[in-house]
């Protein structure tokens, strides 16, 4: 387990970009594989993207792709999702999650660690 706090959420207008910072508690941050997900009032939480260990493999629901990217920095315990060309249905808490493991996975089942989530609004 690590501790996630993730940050950057706000309020933001259609089109524009937002960035979301999570950090990570442990030294051993290049151990986990990290994700982030989504949950929309009423919604169930769904998968956004994630990354790999070293960073060099990333992967995304095809709702964001091309959109969205998932970056980390592993000498600074850190992921990022720089969001852009934001859209009304992109609003949602994002959470940032890990997992231990080497294999990157799209259910929120597969994750052991969780954030409090931050909130982003998208304006129509």
């Amino acid at each position: 387990q690590v501790q996630l706090v993730e940050s950057g959420g706000g309020l933001v207008q259609t089109g524009g970009s937002l960035r979301l910072s999570c950090a990570a508690s442990e030294g051993t941050f290049s151990s986990y594989v990290m994700a982030w997900f989504r949950q929309a009032p009423g919604k169930e939480r769904e998968f956004v993207g994630s990354i790999n260990r070293s960073g060099g493999t990333t992967g995304y629901a095809d709702s964001v792709k091309g959109r969205f990217t998932i970056s980390r920095d592993n000498a600074n315990n850190t992921v990022s999702l720089q969001m852009n060309s934001l859209k009304p249905e992109d609003t949602a808490v994002y959470y940032c999650a890990a997992r231990t493991g080497y294999l990157t996975k799209s259910h929120l089942s597969d994750y052991d660690s969780w954030g409090q989530g931050t909130q982003v609004t998208v304006s129509s």
